[in-house]
């Protein structure tokens, strides 16, 4: 055998067992990382308040409008309805067990924002919980006017 063919086939089985081997760890390592390698789903607790005030698909494309929207209002308007106000929202979606939409990663808004990776920066001014005597109200209620005393 030549020198040459020496070294090229040393050279010619640590390739072909390479090309085999690296399939292999890569299917490895991706079930390693969970069934698909995605970051999993939220999971969310039903909300307190029964039916919200839009369907699910509609809040989850709409609902930073709605709350910009709904700003607006309130602050050069005066305006304080309760349908798409924020106040109202966390009312009916507060967790049961930490009574508060963001202060764990299970929390309603916060579960949510973390899968989509979207910063969440309402609550440094928000209160991120419902008023302490604050009970749920239903949707046909929510559009009534809140007046203070």
């Amino acid at each position: 055998m030549s020198p040459c063919a020496a070294s090229f086939i040393p050279a010619l089985r640590r390739f072909l067992c390479a090309a085999l081997l690296l399939p292999s760890c890569m299917l490895a390592m991706a079930e390693g990382s969970g069934a698909s390698g995605r970051v999993p789903k939220p999971v969310l607790e039903a909300a307190r308040g029964g039916q919200c005030v839009e369907d699910a698909a509609y809040m989850r494309r709409n609902h930073m409008q709605l709350l910009k929207h709904q700003r607006g209002d309130t602050l050069r308007g005066g305006i304080r309805t309760g349908k798409y106000s924020l106040k109202t929202c966390i009312d009916c979606h507060a967790s049961a067990s930490t009574n508060s939409v963001n202060t764990s990663a299970g929390d309603f808004c916060q579960s949510c924002h973390n899968y989509a990776a979207v910063s969440l920066d309402c609550f440094g001014c928000h209160a991120s919980k419902p008023a302490a005597n604050q009970v749920a109200k239903a949707p046909d209620q929510l559009n009534q006017p809140q007046v203070k005393p």
